[in-house]
């Protein structure tokens, strides 16, 4: 499928006003040049096009939003001023995979002022003597290089940093908690459990109270009844002398 026709298709039925990322890979450039993207893309933040033939950039149209640009797997070898003319605040660069040969290539890199990655994996200009040194001290805004930066501390995942900036635009970051709350929580539940067994003997004791007194009390009201018979059967006693 070729770069306009992919283009039309993202769209969506969308106005290309509306369109903050951009996605064109494995499409097919005309004649290596870019098409079917104008400068109505105004709000474009990200845009990609991987493998899709590229050897020039001056037909990009001018995108000031731009932040990330994806490139490799291109026949780019130069020409890139183009990106400082038309994408003047990208942050991120990924130019791996074309056949930039020579420092001289990356040179026109200088005016992009807040470029801070660059990525060159698998260009033939990683091969010269001391790349790594000379294009940092060429680029002195870039912070780091084929994904690590001049202590070769790795980059960090761009995926992540958007996630911990959704954790504190949100209700906070995942698993922020206070070991001291648990500590509390643990004390006022042992506490809580010792009260509850301190009723549950309390209550014991006083159900053993309350049986023994009614027992007494069964106990007592026998004995008057034993005692009443007893009563009585001496009265029939004496009526029966009586009689005799």
């Amino acid at each position: 499928m070729d770069m306009k026709k992919r283009i039309t298709l993202e769209l969506r039925n969308r106005s290309p006003a509306e369109i903050a990322e951009l996605v064109v890979d494995n499409s097919r450039s005309a004649d290596g040049e870019v098409e079917g993207l104008t400068e109505e893309f105004t709000e474009l933040e990200f845009l990609s096009m991987v493998n899709v033939g590229l050897s020039s950039l001056a037909k990009l149209p001018s995108l000031a939003k731009l932040r990330k640009l994806e490139l490799s797997d291109n026949n780019l070898s130069g020409s890139l001023d183009a990106l400082s003319l038309k994408c003047p605040n990208l942050t991120y660069l990924n130019l791996s995979g074309n056949k930039i040969k020579e420092l001289s290539s990356v040179e026109a890199l200088q005016n992009l002022k807040s470029l801070q990655s660059l990525d060159l994996f698998n260009c033939e200009i990683t091969s010269l003597e001391d790349y790594r040194e000379s294009v940092f001290e060429l680029l002195p805004q870039v912070t780091y290089l084929d994904g690590f930066d001049q202590e070769d501390n790795e980059a960090p995942d761009s995926e992540a940093d958007d996630e911990d900036e959704d954790g504190e635009d949100g209700v906070g970051p995942a698993g922020d908690y206070d070991e001291d709350d648990d500590e509390e929580e643990d004390e006022d539940g042992s506490e809580g459990g010792e009260v509850g067994l301190s009723f549950q003997v309390n209550r014991g004791e006083q159900d053993e109270e309350d049986y023994a007194e009614e027992e007494e009390e069964e106990a007592g009201a026998a004995q008057g009844q034993k005692r009443k018979r007893d009563v009585d059967d001496e009265g029939e006693d004496d009526d029966d002398d009586e009689d005799d």
